[in-house]
């Protein structure tokens, strides 16, 4: 698969989106694009250089969470076949425009199309986002994995890393979910900005912190250089 770019989507319940994404373009240093959609429901996080990674989006119904855009150089029928063969399922198509996949373990993805996007981000305040997490059933873990880096193979020049974290217990009906990892310098600095700014602190490691912010959404601050939370 010709993956050139990849998008970190937030998505927000109705009642939730105006405060997430004031959280989210405060502790990002981002601007705000014009609302796109029908309803005004997508809209991009503009970073201070580089090309845009992170959007959100205001879901109909459901807690929300976060989904990934895999921009691809190739027609998406062809990506959509690829992931197909692989274990996934399409679950919607829009011609020319999105095809919806969920991977073997239920994660939800869109293929779109690249549009030229190359230049990475650096960092706001020594911190960035720098990685997604798949959060995966240990049932699943092994075929989950393999899902994906059959599929993504070693993508380079990517804005954020993919990586996969095993639960610890598994439950009825359990899905894939995501999670952002946010690297930064000064790790204990970056949390009390984020508190600031409405978030609160979950669980504290010693190269990371969980976080949840002020919809009650987890992510991660992570050490710059060991980014990983497990």
């Amino acid at each position: 698969m010709r993956l050139r770019w990849l998008t970190i989507f937030l998505d927000f319940p109705p009642g939730d989106f105006e405060r997430g994404v004031a959280f989210w373009q405060q502790v990002t240093g981002s601007g705000l694009s014009e609302r796109r959609g029908p309803d005004g429901e997508f809209a991009t996080l503009l970073p201070p250089d580089g090309d845009p990674y992170l959007r959100v989006q205001r879901v109909q119904d459901g807690p929300g969470g976060c989904h990934l855009d895999l921009h691809v150089d190739q027609p998406l029928d062809d990506a959509a076949a690829e992931a197909v063969a692989l274990g996934g399922t399409v679950r919607y198509r829009e011609a020319g425009e999105v095809i919806i996949v969920e991977s073997p373990g239920g994660f939800a993805f869109c293929f779109v199309s690249w549009n030229g996007e190359k230049r990475v981000p650096g960092p706001v305040a020594a911190s960035r986002v720098s990685q997604f997490c798949l959060d995966i059933p240990p049932d699943g873990f092994d075929r989950e994995r393999g899902f994906w880096a059959k599929l993504l193979g070693e993508p380079s020049g990517m804005p954020a890393g993919l990586i996969f974290q095993r639960r610890d217990q598994p439950a009825p009906g359990d899905r894939v979910t995501g999670h952002v990892d946010i690297g930064c310098g000064d790790q204990p600095g970056t949390v009390a900005r984020h508190e600031a700014a409405g978030a609160r602190v979950r669980e504290k490691h010693s190269t990371w912190t969980v976080m949840a912010d002020p919809v009650k959404r987890p992510y991660c601050l992570c050490r710059a250089g060991v980014c990983a939370c497990a």
